[in-house]
């Protein structure tokens, strides 16, 4: 079962260490669990008409957390460190 492009990403990652990856021309984004490297590649130029020259995904485990005493658990997120070719640039501020 092949997945559209916006299946595969989810939604960018804005945090401090995603706005210092930016100066080494890298995004960081949401995506699907069972998304492949290629899958997201491909996503990402589709969406963005950027071009990708490398993508590293991890899986950041779900931690335990407490909401008025009631233990609960965050479901794993997987994530993908996407580096773009020279010259093209992906501003996520404005969305798509």
């Amino acid at each position: 079962m092949k997945m559209s492009a916006y299946d595969v990403i989810k939604s960018p990652v804005i945090t401090e260490k995603a706005t210092m990856a930016s100066e080494a021309n890298q995004v960081i984004f949401k995506v699907a669990n069972k998304a492949s490297k290629t899958e997201i590649k491909t996503a990402v130029e589709k969406l963005f008409n950027v071009k990708v020259r490398a993508v590293n995904t991890l899986v950041r485990k779900g931690k335990k957390k407490a909401f008025r005493g009631i233990q609960s658990m965050q479901r794993d997120t997987k994530r993908a460190i996407v580096t773009l070719e020279e010259g093209h640039s992906i501003d996520v501020t404005t969305g798509l």
